[in-house]
């Protein structure tokens, strides 16, 4: 039984099937590894993006535009007044 695409998904079902069946002979840790990998490369291309996006914006800055768009405003802005005052010191 194939499994449905994502909703706006642009994988067909042929290929999201294979993927899923491919997922499932992988082993906890080796799941967990690539759920990782995955993870960090997002990160990295968005933080890239950001950078293109702002080419004038510290590193810090990116740090915290990232924040926003991935956790949202409140935790971003908490990071934003952490950083102002650890450079205060």
């Amino acid at each position: 039984m194939k499994p449905p695409p994502a909703p706006l998904s642009d994988t067909s079902p042929d290929a999201l099937a294979a993927q899923l069946a491919s997922i499932r002979v992988m082993r906890p840790l080796e799941r967990f590894r690539a759920g990782c990998s995955l993870t960090s490369r997002g990160r990295r291309l968005a933080m890239a993006a950001l950078r293109r996006r702002y080419p004038s914006a510290s590193a810090d800055e990116i740090r915290v535009r990232y924040l926003r768009l991935a956790y949202g405003e409140q935790l971003a802005a908490s990071v934003g007044r952490w950083l102002e005052d650890k450079r205060g010191e």
